[in-house]
């Protein structure tokens, strides 16, 4: 009897003091959304994020954890007065990449994006790259190297489809033109870069041009590397990629 008495008392004080808290959801105007604090993980476990924007036009990106998830396909504002669609068939993105064996080069293209324009700066944008329309030298889609580098082996595009990046970030450089700093997602894995940027905007038209170098195998592209494997000979692959990007965009 002894024992029930106290587990009744125990009882109640459980219920007294969970009865005695309150939830409560946070307000929607105390959430944080200061894109510049985003921190990437370099480790085993990568943050893909989720690129969107808010009706005042500011870039948020919700991250979450996680490893070989694809990039979420962008959603773009209807709409919002500072955006400036990305044209399409007049933007591309020229990529170059080397062996021992000399140079190769070819092109990717933009599915969809836009950039933020506001008293004539940019101050933000997000661009998906269709990672399935890569193509060679004379912007050939089927051929040993375009196939190989869809495969597994490199981008694995059946996997994932896409490439974004997000830009976070924008600087005035003193020749004028604009370094740019922004998330960008390859294969699920998401790195911030930066690079040099030429920026012009006339009317109701956008004409952009970048140069980015990256390291591949921060991407997970691996391939023979000299970093993961050795004696490699003429198999040696470079790890560095570059990009070369055209954009045009308008209202």
């Amino acid at each position: 009897m002894k024992y029930i008495h106290l587990y009744t008392l125990f009882l109640m004080f459980v219920c007294h003091t969970s009865c005695g808290q309150k939830h409560t959801e946070p307000h929607k105007d105390n959430i944080n959304y200061n894109i510049k604090d985003t921190v990437t993980s370099y480790g085993p476990n990568t943050m893909v994020r989720n690129v969107k924007q808010d009706r005042n036009g500011n870039i948020l990106i919700a991250a979450s954890w996680g490893g070989d998830v694809p990039a979420s396909p962008l959603s773009l504002p209807v709409g919002n007065e500072k955006y400036f669609m990305i044209d399409t068939k007049e933007s591309v993105v020229v990529w170059a990449g080397s062996s021992v064996h000399g140079k190769h080069e070819g092109y990717a293209y933009i599915s969809k994006g836009g950039l933020m324009i506001e008293n004539g700066q940019l101050i933000g944008g997000t661009v998906e790259i269709d990672m399935n329309k890569t193509e060679g030298p004379g912007h050939d889609r089927d051929n040993n190297l375009i196939n190989h580098l869809k495969g597994p082996d490199f981008f694995d595009v059946k996997k994932f489809p896409v490439s974004t990046i997000a830009i976070t970030r924008v600087e005035s450089t003193n020749d004028g033109n604009k370094k740019i700093t922004g998330n960008l997602t390859i294969k699920g894995i998401t790195h911030p870069v930066t690079f040099p940027a030429s920026i012009e905007v006339k009317g109701g038209m956008v004409k952009a041009s970048a140069k980015l170098v990256i390291d591949r195998t921060l991407w997970g592209v691996r391939y023979n590397s000299g970093k993961f494997f050795d004696n490699l000979k003429d198999e040696a692959i470079a790890d560095s990629i570059e990009f070369q990007v055209k954009i045009v965009a308008r209202k």
